[in-house]
């Protein structure tokens, strides 16, 4: 499955690649929306538009985000930017997640959140139809069967065009494709993050999506493992006191040093190949196969303008075999998450 990432020059330079069976069609890199809501410091809601606005001009067409993102504020920042270019853009949010009074998070499955959610999302982003629509969170206690059947009949309303699932374990991706197709499974992949690979009960994530029949497209979160394979971050003290990664197990302690000798070997070869850091780690999730449309998060448009220069980035297979040997499965040192209960919803911490 593995190539070389590929670009398309004119008016469309990312190029496109096909997501599922039902051929949804997307920019062949996206953005991920949600720092200009949440999680990383604070954000400008002026340049937060401006750079939707030049992904557009860059072919960076596929746009991610979600209703919990600042409680439905990124949602309608989102149509704000969009308003009046909608056919422009290929319009991605998700559904399940909500906040407590507390500050924790809870998961909500249940076919009539579905569709209030569904109509909520429609509203904020001010559009008639949401092209791609994941379940942000499999529900445990709830069927899977029951959540997607309810997103089944957005897609006969007219409402959702393709559906998708979030951090989703084998066993309720294989349920799901049961009641309807699955154009994307949306996890987190990347140089330091290759849980879909590994094995679990037998069977891989990303080896049940590739599966005859079932043909998901993979669109890989936090491809550039939280900006740390860029190399901007060399010390705990880089990140803002409402920076979220000052507590998160990979940014902190012992874990912070192992991860920081991952990301200079990732930097040495990048500079072999004359490349920034983040875009030899993005080329390499674009290479893993012509299915996969990563979608890496900012805020500012030199950021984005960096990671789009990821699609005209070649690895060859001596390429691919150093970074895997760099990087191989389980490499990064400390868990995704504090709480592992929130990154993987139904399926046991990886």
């Amino acid at each position: 499955m593995r190539g070389m990432a590929t670009s398309r020059p004119g008016p469309d330079p990312v190029g496109t690649r096909t997501l599922g069976r039902d051929g949804l069609a997307v920019s062949a890199l996206g953005l991920g929306c949600m720092g200009m809501s949440q999680m990383y410091g604070p954000a400008d809601r002026a340049e937060s538009i401006a750079t939707i606005h030049r992904a557009l001009e860059l072919g960076v067409t596929f746009l991610d985000t979600s209703d919990v993102y600042g409680s439905g504020h990124n949602e309608e920042l989102v149509g704000e930017a969009i308003a009046g270019r909608r056919d422009e853009v290929q319009l991605a949010t998700k559904f399940s997640l909500r906040r407590t009074a507390d500050g924790g998070m809870t998961i909500d499955g249940r076919p009539e959140n579905v569709r209030a959610c569904a109509e909520a999302s429609l509203r904020r982003l001010g559009v008639d139809v949401i092209d791609l629509y994941y379940q942000h969170r499999v529900d445990p206690r709830v069927p899977i069967e029951d959540t997607v059947g309810a997103m089944a009949e957005l897609v006969e309303q007219g409402k959702v065009r393709h559906l998708g699932l979030s951090e989703a374990s084998a066993a309720s991706i294989r349920r799901a494709v049961a009641v309807h197709p699955i154009a994307a499974l949306q996890s987190e992949w990347s140089l330091w993050t290759r849980d879909v690979e590994i094995p679990r009960d037998g069977e891989t994530v990303l080896g049940v999506a590739r599966e005859h029949g079932i043909g998901i497209g993979i669109v890989p979160f936090s491809p550039l493992g939280r900006g740390f394979l860029t190399g901007a971050i060399t010390s705990p003290a880089d990140f803002g006191d409402d920076d979220w990664r000052r507590d998160h197990p990979r940014f902190t302690g012992a874990a912070f040093a192992a991860n920081l000798r991952l990301v200079d070997a990732v930097r040495d070869l990048a500079a072999e190949k004359g490349v920034p850091p983040g875009r030899l780690a993005l080329a390499w999730v674009m290479a893993q196969a012509p299915d996969v449309v990563p979608i890496p998060g900012t805020k500012r448009r030199g950021y984005l303008e960096e990671n789009a220069g990821a699609a005209a980035v070649r690895l060859g297979a001596d390429d691919l075999a150093r970074l895997d040997a760099i990087a191989p499965p389980g490499v990064a040192a400390g868990s995704r998450y504090a709480d592992s209960g929130y990154a993987y919803g139904d399926s046991p911490e990886r």
